[in-house]
């Protein structure tokens, strides 16, 4: 076979230009938001690659929060910026595009809210946003987040243990997982009626969680960021917060929890059960099977030419708190 040419490094294109605007990127194709489809088992990383790491979003009111800040959750990390937290992230019921969501969130109506949980317990109950906003004292917590896409961010969450919810419900001895779902209303998130802003996912998208991890102190139910409420891109008003698990884990606008003694199927794992299990642990050493999950993109301060590339970590940092929870099984079968 004929040996490939080397190709000298000063031919290589630079990362900061790789990484340039999708929109431009498309407009220079010729290729319009109205061509595009995009098939389920790429929907999670494909536009990553072409997005601009400084959104500008369109800044809506939100309410500043009252909370607590434990020391133990307050570690020494330098914050993502708020305007990148709340401008760039995945929320397909609004669009495929990281900005989407910021741009087109708008449109979901979070009064009159309320959250059933139900299931495998003793007390099922509904709450409302007042019920949620009394029963359960606010804390922030400083996490790493970090996404199936190789990038990473650090997230100021403003929430409350989910094992404090899940107490008040009592579970039964059958109860095993803690399924999610999501707001179901297509008028008002327009990715769940259309395929070419949605991804051709099934929904509400739905997630799932086995009861001890629920449990974990470290699993959050989040109503804010960065001192004030959840803006509707980022999972007002009400989401999931899972640090040592990819972010798609982390379900937004939850209106629905169950505990069940099956494990519950998730959006991901139904579309694509080759590419996101149901543990879904940050883990360097299992690669995607599209890209390496070794390091990541830090999105920071910086523009598109200051790029922070940086090792993954085990559990994305937190194995000293989790790692108990999956001793024994073969973290590579249970991705």
């Amino acid at each position: 076979m004929k040996k490939l040419p080397k190709i000298p490094a000063s031919q290589i294109t630079d990362e900061t230009l790789f990484f340039m605007k999708r929109r431009q990127l498309l407009k220079a194709l010729g290729i319009g938001a109205a061509g595009l489809t995009v098939a389920t088992t790429a929907n999670a990383g494909l536009f990553s690659w072409f997005d601009d790491d400084t959104p500008t979003p369109p800044m809506t009111p939100r309410k500043p929060l009252t909370f607590i800040q434990p020391e133990e959750f307050q570690p020494s990390l330098t914050l993502t910026p708020e305007d990148k937290v709340i401008g760039y992230n995945n929320f397909y019921e609004f669009g495929l595009g990281k900005s989407d969501p910021a741009e087109n969130a708008h449109t979901l109506v979070t009064d009159e809210w309320t959250v059933t949980i139900d299931g495998e317990v003793n007390r099922p109950l509904t709450l409302n946003l007042d019920d949620i906003n009394t029963k359960f004292p606010l804390e922030e917590r400083i996490y790493r987040m970090r996404c199936v896409e190789a990038w990473s961010m650090v997230i100021p969450w403003v929430g409350f243990p989910l094992a404090k919810l899940l107490a008040l419900v009592e579970p039964t001895s059958k109860a095993k997982y803690v399924a999610f779902e999501t707001r179901y209303a297509p008028e008002q998130m327009p990715g769940q009626k259309s395929r070419y802003i949605g991804g051709g996912l099934s929904y509400p998208y739905v997630e799932g969680l086995r009861l001890d991890e629920a449990m974990n102190p470290l699993t959050l139910l989040a109503t804010g960021v960065y001192g004030k409420t959840l803006p509707n891109q980022n999972g007002a008003p009400i989401r999931l917060v899972v640090p040592w698990k990819y972010g798609f884990k982390g379900i937004k606008s939850i209106v629905k929890i169950r505990l069940t003694e099956q494990m519950p199927d998730t959006t991901w794992n139904l579309s694509a059960p080759s590419e996101y299990g149901f543990f879904a642990n940050v883990n360097p050493d299992v690669s995607h099977p599209r890209w390496s999950q070794a390091t990541e993109r830090f999105i920071g301060a910086g523009g598109l030419g200051q790029v922070t590339r940086q090792p993954t970590l085990l559990f994305n940092g937190y194995g000293e708190q989790v790692a108990s929870l999956y001793q024994g099984m073969d973290l590579r079968r249970y991705y």
